[in-house]
């Protein structure tokens, strides 16, 4: 073999040698851009939980993720059946909030996601508590961490609610799958029935119509897309904002002889 083609391989082999390397070690940050909440550990299970959210937890609808690791070894843990307990205790009464467990045992990118909508927020009124159960199946052992939560109210509401003339007590919220833009955006409102104190199952027997307007500059927006009901009370529709500024999101709400009239106001900058 001529001495340029050993040169031509071993200059091969190295860069591939090189690519593998850098390959390897390359790690994703699976909690990149997110905001780690708390941590404690659910002892029975010996699984330590991380909880991580895209923001300060506040009223309205928050996706969390949870994040499991052996207690002992710091392993991550991937394979586990999680679900949320929320409780507020208040002077006189206790009560829940709307939430979603994670869908399935086994980790997104090492992460469990789910959802808690909070209706009130931490303050004289009474304390969050979060209960993260945890079924690690790799030991087959369960157990609970109670972690100790702060929820904040936005000065604009994230969060409505509202009452039938038939005395049905709902909660509304909404949220923006992608960072929102100039343009059509996804959107996605979730409803929620109160049924006790500790009940709050989503509804999916409404019909949604949204229209968006900019009320300090007297217009709305075209080709928007009203909001139908996807799965577990949440809707699924878009939004086009034209422009930056502030926008109102008028929606009316119908299921038989009812109509509620329900608005969010969200800048966009």
């Amino acid at each position: 073999m001529k001495l340029t083609n050993y040169l031509s391989l071993a200059m091969l082999v190295t860069c591939v040698s090189l690519f593998s390397c850098s390959e390897d070690e390359v790690v994703v940050d699976p909690t990149a851009g997110l905001t780690k909440i708390t941590e404690g550990i659910a002892t029975d299970a010996g699984v330590k939980v991380e909880l991580w959210a895209k923001e300060e937890l506040f009223v309205g609808y928050n996706p969390v993720f949870v994040a499991l690791y052996d207690a002992e070894t710091n392993k991550r843990i991937t394979d586990a059946h999680v679900s949320f307990g929320p409780l507020m205790t208040m002077t006189t009464m206790n009560h829940a909030c709307p939430f979603e467990n994670p869908t399935s045992e086994n980790a997104t990118g090492y992460l469990f996601p789910g959802s808690i909508t909070f209706i009130m927020g931490s303050g004289d009124m009474g304390s969050w508590k979060l209960a993260v159960n945890v079924h690690n199946h790799l030991s087959e052992k369960e157990g609970s961490a109670e972690l100790d939560v702060v929820v904040s109210t936005p000065t604009v509401s994230r969060l409505k609610s509202f009452v039938t003339t038939t005395g049905e007590k709902y909660f509304m919220a909404y949220t923006f799958p992608d960072k929102t833009k100039v343009g059509v955006n996804d959107i996605s409102f979730m409803l929620y029935k109160k049924e006790t104190m500790m009940s709050f199952p989503g509804v999916g027997d409404f019909t949604m119509s949204m229209e968006p307007e900019m009320p300090a500059m007297g217009h709305g927006s075209p080709n928007n897309v009203n909001p139908t009901h996807i799965a577990n009370g949440a809707y699924a529709g878009k939004v086009n904002f034209t422009m930056t500024g502030d926008w109102r999101l008028n929606l009316q709400l119908t299921k038989g002889d009812l109509v509620q009239d329900v608005f969010f106001d969200v800048t966009l900058n």
